[in-house]
């Protein structure tokens, strides 16, 4: 029977370091969305799959130029090593913490609901994203025009099992929708039809706010040392993504291709 990746595909080398076909089937296989058995992977998985033991074998060769002995498992503990020797991540500042919080109350706000209707014009790849679009905007203008037509219209054209009840969502906390649906309908005091479509993974709502109750923002304080945690998280995530693009960059790489490095490695 012939295996999932064939023979006949370009070799994976780092530095003259071969990975085995063998260990490309199974970083295949340990994907979320890999194939069934026997049938070919998807291009897509394949690539995620050399990018996988690319990063992991340039990860061990420079752990053995620094001499660091580190245990294969938990799996993640000789890119750790590594990282903690070679990437430095600076803290972040209380200054900067409160700036992100002052200038992101909305996500600090506890309580704040929201009595939501909407008309989804979704995505399904069957048509046009811009004939999706174009619809949606059409529809819009016309409940602009005549906002006592939005049950109707959510009945006649949305595409979320809500439009059995005119569309209406009830009522809604930050936590029950997806995040740039929360952006689009928090954190404001619009109510009515909103002037605007809202994007989201699911496709285009049309969205008309019923009513508001006011949250309560948390005080700093009692969120500083969260914020200050995600902060250097995201710092620390930019940093390695860098840091091993670099790697890269000075390796002798063959079945695998690297975007540069864009810009200095964080110090």
């Amino acid at each position: 029977m012939q295996t999932l990746l064939a023979d006949a595909r370009v070799p994976l080398r780092v530095n003259g370091v071969e990975i085995l076909t063998s260990a490309i089937e199974a970083a295949v296989a340990d994907l979320a969305d890999a194939p069934a058995a026997g049938a070919a992977p998807t291009s897509d998985a394949e690539t995620t799959a050399r990018y996988a033991l690319a990063i992991q074998e340039l990860l061990r060769q420079r752990a053995v130029e620094l001499g660091l002995t580190v245990d294969a498992d938990p799996p993640d503990a000789m890119a750790d090593a590594v990282f903690a020797k070679d990437v430095a991540t600076p803290v972040a500042t209380v200054e900067e913490s409160r700036r992100y919080y002052d200038q992101h109350h909305e996500r600090f706000t506890s309580g704040e609901l929201v009595h939501a209707s909407h008309i989804l014009f979704g995505v399904t790849g069957r048509a046009p994203l811009a004939l999706v679009r174009a619809k949606a905007e059409e529809t819009l203008n016309a409940i602009l025009q005549a906002p006592d037509q939005f049950e109707a219209m959510a009945a006649e054209r949305s595409n979320c099992p809500s439009a059995r009840v005119g569309g209406s969502l009830g009522q809604l906390d930050r936590s029950s929708c997806v995040p740039e649906f929360a952006q689009g309908i928090f954190g404001s005091e619009e109510t009515g039809v909103l002037p605007r479509l809202i994007k989201t993974r699911f496709g285009f709502h049309l969205v008309r706010i019923d009513h508001r109750v006011p949250g309560t923002l948390i005080p700093f304080e009692a969120v500083r040392d969260d914020i200050a945690t995600m902060l250097t998280a995201q710092v620390r995530l930019r940093a390695t993504r860098q840091y091993v693009l670099l790697l890269a960059a000075q390796a002798d790489l063959e079945g695998v291709t690297f975007a540069s490095a864009d810009g200095p490695l964080v110090q």
